[in-house]
C-alpha cells in the first residue's frame, strides 16, 4: 500500500490537474466571449493608434514648441539645428504613421484605400507642420497671459517648466490643429493625455482666441463646440459645457457649449453651460456661479451674500453676512 507521502505527493498532483483544468475551461469561456458582435470584440491589433506613440508623439512635440525647455536628456547636443531637424523627422515620421492608422476610423471621409490614407496622412503632417510656426506664436501669448496675469510667476521660465495650466493649452493648440485637419482619435488622446496629467479637460474642437490663461488648472471642463475669446483667463472647477447631453448622438455637430467673449475672467467653481449663451465682452463672473442665459458686456456677475453661522458651547447662534467687495472676485 502507498505510504503517506505517495499519498501527499498523489492528491497534490490531482489537485494540480483540477485547477489547471478549471483554468482552461476559464480561458475557454473568456476567449469563446470575444466572437460576439459587441464592438468591444474587435481584436485589431496592429491597425489601431497607439495610446502609447501618441504620448511620445505629445512629449517630442513639446521638444518642437520649446526647444531649450524639453530635451532628450540621453545624449549631448553640440549643434541645435541638427537636433531639432532630427526631431522634426521623427515627429514627421511616427505622425504620420499614426493618421495613416487613425484615417481608417474616420466616418468623414467614408471608406478609404490603403494608398489612399497614406496619400492623406502625408498631406496632413505636412500642413501641420507649415501651422507650427503660428501655433508658437499664439502659445507665446499664452506665456504672456499667464505671467501678466499671476503675481505668483516669478519668470517666464517657471510658468513654461511648472504651471500645469500651460501644459494643458499647448497640448491643445497642438490637437487642435490636427482636429481642424479632420484627424479621427489622435487629437483627443493628446488632450485625454494632457487631461490625465493636468486636469485640464480641453476638447480639441473647442476654438479658443489668443492670450489664454488658466490659473491654478485642476477639474477644468471645456466642451468641444465652445468658443472663447481673447484675454481670457479662467481659474480651477471651472465649466464651460452643455446643458443636457441626452440626445446623445442626435447632437453630434450642433452647437451645445457657451460663447466666451473677449477679457472675459471666470472665477474658480463657476459653471456656464448651453450652445445659447454669450458671456459678453469683458464681463467678470464670480466664484461658485451657475449660468445657463446669456450675460451682457461689462457685466459683474455674483452669487447672493452668503451667512456665516457661529454656535459657541453654550448654544448660542450668530449669523453674519459675509461682505462682498471688489477684492472679492480675487480671493482665489
Amino acid at each position: 500500500m502507498p505510504g503517506t507521502e505517495e499519498k501527499k505527493k498523489t492528491g497534490m498532483a490531482m489537485e494540480e490537474i483540477i485547477k489547471e483544468n478549471e483554468i482552461s475551461e476559464i480561458v475557454k469561456i473568456v476567449l469563446d466571449d470575444y466572437k460576439g458582435s459587441k464592438n468591444i470584440d474587435v481584436m485589431n491589433l496592429y491597425n489601431n493608434p497607439s495610446k502609447a506613440e501618441v504620448t511620445e508623439l505629445v512629449k517630442n512635440l513639446f521638444r518642437l514648441v520649446y526647444p531649450g525647455y524639453y530635451k532628450d536628456k540621453s545624449y549631448k547636443i553640440y549643434n541645435p539645428d541638427n537636433s531639432l531637424a532630427v526631431t522634426v523627422e521623427d515627429i514627421f515620421y511616427h505622425l504620420n504613421k499614426q493618421v495613416t492608422l487613425a484615417l481608417d476610423f474616420c466616418k468623414l471621409r467614408g471608406e478609404m484605400t490603403e494608398e489612399d490614407r497614406k496619400i492623406e496622412s502625408y498631406r496632413i503632417c505636412k500642413e501641420f507642420f507649415y501651422k507650427v510656426p503660428g501655433i508658437r506664436r499664439t502659445i507665446e501669448t499664452d506665456l504672456l497671459a499667464a505671467y501678466d496675469g499671476d503675481p505668483a510667476a516669478g519668470c517666464f521660465e517657471e510658468i513654461i517648466l511648472a504651471y500645469p495650466g500651460l501644459v494643458a493649452i499647448t497640448v491643445y493648440r497642438l490637437a487642435h490643429e490636427l482636429y481642424l485637419l479632420r484627424v479621427p482619435v489622435i487629437p483627443r488622446l493628446m488632450t485625454e493625455y494632457a487631461h490625465s496629467k493636468t486636469g485640464v479637460d480641453i476638447h480639441p474642437g473647442a476654438s479658443i482666441g489668443d492670450y489664454f490663461f488658466i490659473d491654478h488648472a485642476t477639474g477644468i471642463v471645456v466642451g468641444e463646440t465652445s468658443v472663447i475669446g481673447s484675454h481670457v483667463k479662467i481659474y480651477q472647477g471651472v465649466t464651460i459645457g452643455a446643458l443636457s447631453t441626452r440626445g446623445g448622438q442626435k447632437l453630434s455637430g450642433k452647437k451645445r457649449h457657451p460663447t466666451i467673449g473677449d477679457n472675459v475672467t471666470i472665477y474658480a467653481g463657476a459653471s456656464i453651460l448651453g450652445g445659447e449663451t454669450v458671456i459678453g465682452n469683458n464681463s467678470i463672473i464670480g466664484g461658485n456661479t451657475f449660468i445657463t442665459s446669456s450675460v451682457p458686456e461689462g457685466t459683474r456677475v455674483s452669487i447672493k451674500n452668503p451667512e456665516m453661522e457661529y454656535r459657541t458651547r453654550d448654544n448660542v447662534v450668530k449669523t453674519e453676512e459675509i461682505k462682498q467687495s471688489d477684492e472679492w472676485y480675487y480671493i482665489i
